[in-house]
C-alpha cells in the first residue's frame, strides 16, 4: 500500500509541474500549512465543540488567502505598472549592457577583449527579447493568478476539514494521509525557510537602496522594483541571488562605475550571508547541502523548464523525507 501511494504522489507531483499546476500546489499548500499553524490548540474551550471549530478555522483560511491575495495583487502591480514596471527595468539592462564600454576608465577597458561587440549584442538582444515578452504576458499571468487562488481556496478548504473534523479513513485514505504529511513536511521545510531567507536579502538590499546609497547622495532608479525582484528570485534557492545581483548591478553601472563596484561587493557580502544562513536554516531541516539542491534544480530544469526550478527544493526535500522514513539514509 505504502509503494501504492508513493507512485501515485509521485505521478501527481510530476504532472503538477509539468501541466502547470505548481502555482496551484504551492498555493494550497501554503494557506493548509498556515492555516494548520495558527489554527488554536484542542484545549482552547470555545473550539472543542465542532461547529466552534469550523467557524474558527473558516475564519482563519478566510483571513490568510485575503492577505496572500492581497500580498500577491500588491507584487504583481508593482511590476506591471507604473514608470519603474519590469518591462522598462530590462529594457534598461539591454542598453546598460550596449553602452558599458562607454562608462569605463582607459584602465579597466585594457582588461577587457578588444573585440567584444558578439558578446554584448548577443546579450543585449536576449534581454530585448525578453523584455518584449514581458508585454505579452498579461493573458498568462492572469491565468496563473486564477490557478493560485483555485489552490488557495483548495488549501483552505482541505485544511478546515483537516481541522475541524474527526474521520475515520480506510488503508489508502490513511497511506496517502502520511504522504501528505511528509510532503507537508517537506514543504515547511524549505518554503517557510527560503521565505525568510528571501525577506533578509531583500531587507537587506532595500536598506542599501533606499538608505545608504541616497545617503551620499546618489540616486538609483528602478530601487523598488529591484527589491521585489529580489524578494521574488530569492524564493529560490542559490540561484535567485545570483539573479538579483547582475540586475542590481547592471542598473548601478547605469549610473556609474563606482556605484556598480560598490553595489557588487554589498551583493557578495548578502550572498555570503545568504549561504550562511541557508546552511543553518535549510540545510539543517532537510540535511541538504548547497550542491544536493542545484543538482536537483539542474535534473529538474532540464526536464521541466522554470517551473522545476522552483519544485526542486521541496520535491527534493519530500523524497529525502520519504527515504528517512524508512531508514534507507
Amino acid at each position: 500500500m505504502q509503494i501504492a501511494t508513493q507512485i501515485l504522489v509521485a505521478v501527481a507531483l510530476l504532472a503538477a509541474v509539468h501541466y502547470g499546476l505548481l502555482a496551484s500546489l504551492l498555493a494550497g499548500m501554503l494557506v493548509y500549512e498556515l492555516v494548520h499553524a495558527l489554527a488554536p490548540g484542542h484545549e482552547n474551550r470555545f473550539v472543542q465543540r465542532r461547529t466552534g471549530k469550523i467557524i474558527v478555522v473558516t475564519m482563519l483560511a478566510v483571513l490568510v488567502i485575503a492577505a496572500i491575495g492581497e500580498a500577491i495583487l500588491g507584487v504583481v502591480s508593482l511590476l506591471a505598472s507604473g514608470p519603474e514596471n519590469l518591462s522598462v527595468l530590462v529594457q534598461k539592462m539591454a542598453e546598460v549592457i550596449e553602452t558599458a564600454r562607454s562608462r569605463f576608465p582607459p584602465w579597466v577597458l585594457s582588461s577587457f577583449p578588444d573585440e567584444p561587440e558578439e558578446l554584448k549584442t548577443a546579450a543585449a538582444a536576449w534581454l530585448r527579447d525578453h523584455a518584449g515578452q514581458l508585454r505579452s504576458t498579461g493573458q498568462n499571468l492572469w491565468r496563473g493568478l486564477m490557478h493560485v487562488l483555485f489552490g488557495m481556496v483548495i488549501g483552505g478548504m482541505v485544511a478546515v476539514s483537516r481541522e475541524a473534523g474527526d474521520i475515520e479513513r480506510g488503508p489508502l485514505a490513511a497511506a496517502l494521509g502520511e504522504r501528505a504529511r511528509l510532503l507537508g513536511a517537506a514543504f515547511r521545510s524549505v518554503a517557510f525557510a527560503q521565505v525568510r531567507i528571501a525577506a533578509l536579502n531583500a531587507g537587506l538590499t532595500a536598506v542599501y537602496l533606499m538608505a545608504v546609497v541616497p545617503a551620499i547622495g546618489i540616486h538609483v532608479p528602478f530601487a523598488k522594483t529591484m527589491i521585489a525582484v529580489t524578494l521574488i528570485t530569492g524564493l529560490l534557492p542559490v540561484v535567485g541571488n545570483l539573479i538579483a545581483n547582475v540586475v542590481i548591478t547592471l542598473v548601478s553601472l547605469s549610473v556609474s562605475p563606482v556605484l556598480a563596484v560598490t553595489s557588487l561587493v554589498f551583493l557578495i557580502v548578502i550572498h555570503k550571508l545568504e549561504y550562511f544562513v541557508n546552511a543553518r536554516v535549510m540545510g539543517g531541516r532537510i540535511q541538504a547541502r548547497a550542491w544536493e539542491l542545484l543538482v536537483a534544480m539542474l535534473i529538474m530544469d532540464a526536464i521541466f523548464g522554470v517551473a522545476g526550478i522552483v519544485a526542486a527544493p521541496i520535491y527534493y526535500a519530500y523524497a529525502k523525507k520519504e527515504l528517512g522514513a524508512h531508514n534507507l539514509i
